[in-house]
């Protein structure tokens, strides 16, 4: 069981095992990026969990921290559970774009079914931060563009240890 706070009568916070956490401070790899995670399909908490022992398995990517998890209303469709949100902050060889083909693949494999706009997802993985590169394509841009409205993204994130 971990601590839980209220931070307002729509926002509670969740540290749980492995959220937050800081891991490895030295890497070999050159590129260090800010994933925002959230999902309200399921039990996200246990998922969020199976996701970072994933990461860390993986070659190309080292897991450095991870935020706390904080609960928060949908935004969009909003018939629908509340969301878990954190970010992990990771270090890589890949490219912004392979990153993200490989975080699309990650949420494939931990349920993620697209059906529409805002819907309820399993899984969600979105690239906030890459680097210090500002990037604007039709699949990619970076910094994401509306992390800055988002408390799910701003939250944890201040909560860092690094920021």
């Amino acid at each position: 069981m971990g601590i839980v706070r209220k931070l307002s009568d729509k926002l509670t916070l969740y540290k749980e095992a492995g959220f937050p956490a800081s891991y490895q401070i030295s890497t070999r790899f050159r590129h260090r990026a800010i994933i925002g995670i959230g999902g309200n399909v399921g039990d996200v908490k246990r998922r969020f969990y199976r996701l970072l022992v994933f990461l860390k398995h993986q070659k190309n990517i080292t897991v450095l921290h991870t935020g706390p998890i904080l609960q928060n209303p949908p935004f969009g469709y909003t018939e629908q559970d509340d969301f878990f949100n954190s970010v992990i902050e990771v270090s890589t060889s890949m490219q912004p774009r392979e990153l993200l083909e490989f975080l699309l693949r990650v949420e494939k494999r931990f349920g993620r079914k697209r059906s529409f706009a805002n819907a309820p997802r399993t899984l969600d993985l979105d690239l906030i931060f890459f680097d210090r590169v500002k990037m604007n394509t039709p699949k990619l841009t970076l910094p994401h563009p509306h992390w800055t409205e988002r408390e799910s993204v701003i939250i944890p994130l201040r909560m860092l240890d690094t920021v």
